[in-house]
């Protein structure tokens, strides 16, 4: 394997982190108008993210920086290509946080409300647009002999790009929801459960639409990791069944686990068909960009290799201390006692 082609796969690597980690914080934003009755079980809510989004977050900025440094004929056709979407994810993303951090400045349940509402605004564009925008990666998007892309905003939005973001949607939801169920007790959790319950059927059925397709679009081009896409897809199903089945027997630890194999493994489906492309033109497949025509120089690759291999672990090793010092509960008692701000 050479080096470019490694990169591909250290970038698919860190989008799968990204959506792991940072989907079920949005679909715990999303859960907010649904499980929040009153302004201790929305405490509750957000707290069960309130230590780990920021760091969860910090993903996408990694893998942005990678997807410069590592492939940037990709990057400059991507950003400029998906100006729009992208900049409306960055907004969200920022709307989100502020709203994190200035909801309990004031002691105002107007105030209070407002913020709450940009928290599920803030999550709920970046968990849609992220998949419309992986969905036309993968489709493949009108590309020039210089790489830019002249398709235009609204041809983005074409049917299998929305599935995907409908997909990304629901199971960011689902992924989320299963999360609250894991992390809190009394009328919350409660309520998470029966969520994910009415959550389940539109989930399954629109992964299952974009399992499908992509394996058709894989086919189509004769993908050369077409038995991974296949294999990935089928074991993103199973994981998504049995996720669905564990809450339903209120085992949430093996739910939310299995909700993370089967988002993992979705976006796993994804960069399989499209390896060895980047992005794929559909102008004329003459003018694609390839794993080998948008990668950044070998010295340049090599100097980035030693360093993932040391920076990569202590990251890691950080997330998991993160987790393991915060894993308990945020019951409903603890928010009762604390400070009305907090």
């Amino acid at each position: 394997m050479d080096l470019a082609t490694l990169w591909f796969f250290i970038v698919a690597f860190f989008f799968v982190g990204y959506f792991v980690l940072d989907g079920f914080d949005f679909g715990v934003g999303m859960s907010l108008p649904f499980l929040g009755r009153d302004d201790v079980s929305r405490r509750q809510v957000i707290n069960t993210i309130g230590p780990v989004w920021d760091l969860n977050e910090t993903w996408v900025i990694v893998a942005g920086a990678i997807l410069f440094a590592s492939f940037p004929e990709w990057y400059a056709t991507l950003f400029s290509g998906f100006y729009l979407p992208l900049l409306l994810i960055l907004l969200a993303l920022i709307l989100r946080g502020v709203s994190f951090e200035y909801r309990h400045q004031r002691d105002d349940i107007a105030w209070k409300r407002r913020f709450d509402r940009m928290i599920v605004i803030g999550s709920t564009v970046p968990a849609l647009l992220w998949g419309v925008a992986f969905g036309n990666i993968v489709q493949g998007v009108a590309l020039n002999a210089d790489h830019v892309y002249v398709g235009g905003f609204f041809a983005l939005l074409n049917p299998y790009a929305l599935l995907v973001g409908v997909t990304t949607l629901l199971l960011f939801f689902l992924h989320g929801v299963l999360f609250v169920a894991l992390k809190t007790d009394g009328q919350v959790h409660e309520d998470a459960h029966r969520l994910a319950k009415l959550a389940a059927g539109p989930t399954v059925l629109a992964a299952a639409g974009t399992v499908v397709w992509t394996a058709v679009i894989a086919m189509n081009r004769e993908a050369p990791l077409l038995w991974l896409v296949l294999g990935a897809g089928a074991l993103a199903a199973v994981a998504l069944v049995a996720a669905v089945g564990f809450s339903l027997v209120r085992r949430d630890g093996w739910a939310f686990v299995s909700g993370m194999v089967t988002v993992m493994l979705a976006v796993v489906m994804l960069f399989a068909a499209l390896f060895p492309y980047v992005m794929p033109s559909t102008i004329d497949p003459a003018y694609s960009l390839t794993i080998a025509n948008a990668s950044s120089t070998r010295y340049t690759l090599e100097i980035m290799s030693w360093t993932a291999l040391i920076a990569t672990p202590l990251v890691l090793a950080y997330q998991a201390w993160t987790y393991w010092v915060f894993r308990k509960r945020v019951t409903r008692r603890s928010i009762e006692g604390a400070p009305a701000h907090a």
